[in-house]
């Protein structure tokens, strides 16, 4: 095509599986897609294999492409997130003029997000870190977008991206969530919720296995059973998938093939380090975390098969009964995964300035993104009950759900115990649980042990100011 007479509406720089999928998605939904890959090789493919799709302006040149797109200019990149980024960042920038908008659809960590928004708005260009999370399929299909960076920029580029998003009850799955680093905040929350989901998934699947005697197949078809109600959910739905597929080479189920070393790409690490940084215990995504780590050091663990488990007990007797109690302790430790990612967001809108709306985000998680669920509804409702609610446990629906779990959710974690089972993030959940509830907890104790060693001080439950014991001296009390 002529790029002097094809105006785009919008292009995309890297030309993988996702920024294919994603430059597809917007000439499927006719929008005209300039689109540009550093080997031209891709380029060429993605038109020849997919140019009946819609409008494309191929180019190959980063100069040709920018010429492509009508003004503002708004360019999608797609690139492997870190220095790569970096790079085309600054090739586009050099090509382009005052009110153009760059856009970073990659994973990348929101700090840095925040610095080449300030760097590319001195030159008079805008820049939006937008987070889509759906993966390849999502990318085609409708992904939940969830772009930041300045408000004014999304009036010209918002619906675009609404328009390809995944929609429910004809809501877009994306919304502007506020300034420069906001949009890659909150997807790495969003993917630390993520783990902590597949975690307890996980733990539910190994209790029912090694505590229950059940088979792939047959956990599967309890998985099946449990989507079609409050756990509906695209990661309970593949579960059960995963759990029925058998092995066409040995005809064992595929689960068992597989090596159990869990891979991470490094998001889920930024959610823990972010939440240590705002002082958020997000103790049930960390442990999923933890977890994918321990899995991935194979000599440790195969050196350490011989260590002692003490006395182990058998299983449940009522095999029914222990299932919904596993269902029951997988629902409240969702349910605290996702209280633990609100709250990381909210800090992090506090120390950053953003103004995000909760509940908005519940809404564009309902679609086209990995952790869509039913209960996302129930979130959204929560937060338009209560916009300023402290924490998700504390809405009357999660807490009354939460109180039928848990006499459930106590024995799970007792059975796993006494079984010799890991389940970490069901049962540091419950432990969390069980601390924000609590009067009183040993850090009063742990005040007192800081003031010895030292002189850090305390704050007395019966009067003002800050206090100091002379340990080494007669033990009086001094006002610090």
């Amino acid at each position: 095509m002529d790029n002097e007479k094809q105006q785009a509406q919008i292009g995309v720089v890297g030309l993988a599986v996702m920024g294919s999928n994603i430059a597809r998605n917007f000439a499927r939904n006719g929008h005209t897609v300039a689109v540009y890959n550093r080997s031209p090789e891709k380029t060429r493919a993605l038109i020849a294999d997919h140019g009946d799709e819609g409008s494309f302006v191929p180019s190959e040149t980063i100069e040709d492409f920018v010429a492509s797109l009508e003004r503002p200019r708004r360019a999608l990149i797609m690139v492997q997130a870190g220095p790569a980024t970096d790079a085309v960042i600054d090739q586009l920038a050099d090509a382009m003029e005052e009110g153009d908008i760059i856009i970073d659809g990659g994973n990348s960590l929101y700090t840095d997000t925040i610095r080449r928004e300030k760097a590319i708005r001195a030159r008079g260009l805008h820049y939006v870190g937008a987070g889509i999370s759906g993966g390849e399929e999502g990318a085609l299909n409708g992904p939940s977008i969830m772009p930041g960076g300045p408000a004014e920029s999304y009036e010209s580029l918002g619906p675009l991206l609404e328009s390809v998003s995944a929609h429910v009850d004809g809501v877009p799955c994306c919304t502007h969530i506020s300034t420069d680093g906001a949009g890659h905040f909150v997807k790495m929350v969003h993917n630390g919720i993520e783990y902590a989901d597949m975690q307890v998934i996980g733990e539910a699947y190994q209790l029912l296995r090694d505590a229950a005697g059940m088979t792939p197949a047959e956990i599967a078809d309890v998985f099946r059973e449990w989507n079609a109600g409050d756990l509906d959910s695209y990661l309970v739905e593949i579960t059960a998938e995963v759990l029925s597929q058998v092995d066409a080479e040995t005809g064992k189920p595929l689960v068992d093939v597989i090596v159990d070393a869990a891979g991470q790409k490094g998001t889920g690490r930024w959610t823990v380090k972010a939440a240590l940084d705002l002082g958020i215990p997000t103790t049930g995504i960390g442990e999923a975390v933890f977890a994918r780590a321990l899995s991935s050091s194979l000599d440790q663990r195969a050196a350490a098969r011989d260590l002692p488990s003490g006395e182990v007990t058998g299983g449940p007797e009522d095999r029914d009964e222990f299932i919904e109690k596993v269902r029951r302790a997988l629902y409240a430790s969702k349910i605290v995964a996702y209280s633990q990612g609100f709250d990381e967001i909210n800090a992090g809108a506090a120390e950053y300035g953003w103004d995000i709306d909760r509940g908005a985000l519940a809404t564009i998680w309902r679609g086209g993104c990995i952790i869509r669920a039913r209960f996302l509804n129930r979130i959204k409702e929560a937060y338009d009950r209560n916009p300023e609610l402290p924490a998700l446990l504390l809405d009357p629906y999660f807490r009354d759900q939460v109180s039928e779990c848990l006499d459930a959710w106590r024995d799970v974690v007792v059975t796993a115990t006494r079984m010799g089972l890991p389940a970490p993030v069901f049962s540091s959940s419950l432990a969390y649980y069980d601390a924000l509830r609590a009067e009183r907890l040993p850090a009063a104790l742990i005040q007192g042990q800081r003031d010895f060693f030292g002189a850090h001080t305390y704050r007395r439950t019966d009067k003002d100011g800050s206090f100091h014991t002379l340990w080494s001296g007669d033990r009086s009390e001094v006002e610090a």
